[in-house]
């Protein structure tokens, strides 16, 4: 069975969509199309926009969604079952049929827009935690108590990246590197993703999930917040709405996968970073990019 996993931000590049938009009519017209949804020339920065500009998370999390989802299109995948890290869950829903084209971009800008705001009224941080054990990563964090620090994206086996106020996160890493972790990196973010700090984010972008209309899916998508498996449309939106302020399971979520019968994984969108962590969660599984 294949597994279809879509990522999320970090992925981005400069040039990102072009050969696509320059090779493919599909690809042009929905490009074109992003364009017009979103007010403003996407492409133009994708394709020709510095690094910098691509760090907008305005422009970074639509650049993203759009390279995913129109590569999907173009060569017409058929997956047995997706998922997708953080902002990659909605590649994922638009990929398996529960969102429209339309609809998923509208909701990622919506996100983005939302978490820009979040990060401004409240300053926040992450940091990657290197070699040391999930639970233990857990514990530090959850004894951190004058602070907000959880653990916030579990990417694979001795690779944990923690969120939450500036302080805490200082804090944390000394204490993580005093229980042994191999390196404790801050992360050059300008918020906390993925913990309590978004909740306002979260506020804002359930109105908008609330309000739009979801289809039955083709196949399961295995959801970050519990990774686990679902087709039931209020339970994706329930899930959906609560990733903002929780942690992405992806090593559990890949973990699940397999356990249903996953032989391939098939990255679809920017970079390889995906392959890379199902590779540490699950040695000797099957990888490979979608091709163009």
């Amino acid at each position: 069975m294949k597994a279809y996993i879509f990522p999320g931000q970090g992925a981005q590049f400069v040039g990102m969509g072009k050969d696509l938009y320059e090779k493919s009519d599909i690809a042009k017209k929905l490009f074109q199309q992003a364009n017009e949804i979103l007010g403003f020339e996407i492409t133009k920065t994708m394709f020709e926009g510095s690094e910098e500009n691509l760090k907008q998370t305005k422009i970074t999390q639509p650049a993203i969604f759009l390279h995913s989802v129109i590569l999907a299109k173009v060569v017409e995948i058929n997956p047995d079952m997706v998922a997708g890290h953080s902002l990659g869950e909605f590649s994922a829903l638009v990929s398996n049929g529960t969102l429209s084209f339309e609809d998923g971009l509208k909701l990622v800008l919506n996100r983005a827009l939302a978490m820009q705001k979040a990060c401004e009224i409240q300053q926040g941080s992450m940091a990657a935690i290197l070699g040391l054990a999930d639970d233990k990563v857990i514990e530090i964090c959850s004894n951190i108590t004058n602070d907000v620090v959880v653990a916030a994206n579990f990417n694979c086996p001795g690779q944990l990246v923690i969120s939450g106020s500036e302080s805490g996160i200082a804090i944390a890493c000394e204490q993580m590197k005093a229980a042994g972790a191999k390196r404790a990196l801050p992360l050059p973010v300008g918020g906390a993703f993925h913990s309590p700090l978004m909740e306002p984010a979260r506020v804002e972008l359930a109105d908008a999930i609330k309000n739009t209309h979801f289809s039955s899916p083709l196949c399961p998508v295995y959801q970050n917040i519990n990774a686990q498996p679902s087709i039931d449309i209020e339970n994706i939106k329930h899930n959906l709405i609560s990733q903002l302020t929780g942690s992405v399971k992806w090593t559990q979520s890949v973990q699940k996968m397999i356990q249903d019968g996953a032989t391939e994984f098939v990255e679809c969108g920017p970079g390889k970073v995906l392959q890379g962590l199902v590779g540490k969660i699950a040695q000797g599984t099957v990888t490979s990019s979608v091709t163009f």
